[in-house]
């Protein structure tokens, strides 16, 4: 953990408690911190993927294997 704050990988499942990633999300940007999500089929029933990115700032992903983003 470095003065840029620390960096969080969030996975999402299909729990009823999925619903409380939007706000822990936001808990953890206000810290400073960076958070990527990760969001199963599942947590789709919960909570959608645009709501993560817009609230993280960054890309959520939803596919183990995406071709798209395999270079990167």
């Amino acid at each position: 953990m470095g003065a840029a704050g620390p960096k969080v990988l969030l996975v999402v499942g299909g729990g009823i408690a999925a619903y409380k990633a939007c706000e822990l999300v936001r808990l953890i940007r206000k810290g400073g911190g960076d958070v990527t999500c990760v969001i199963t089929k599942g947590g789709q029933q919960f909570v959608t993927p645009m709501a993560l990115a817009a609230l993280s700032e960054n890309q959520v992903y939803t596919n183990l294997f995406d071709l798209k983003n395999e270079a990167e």
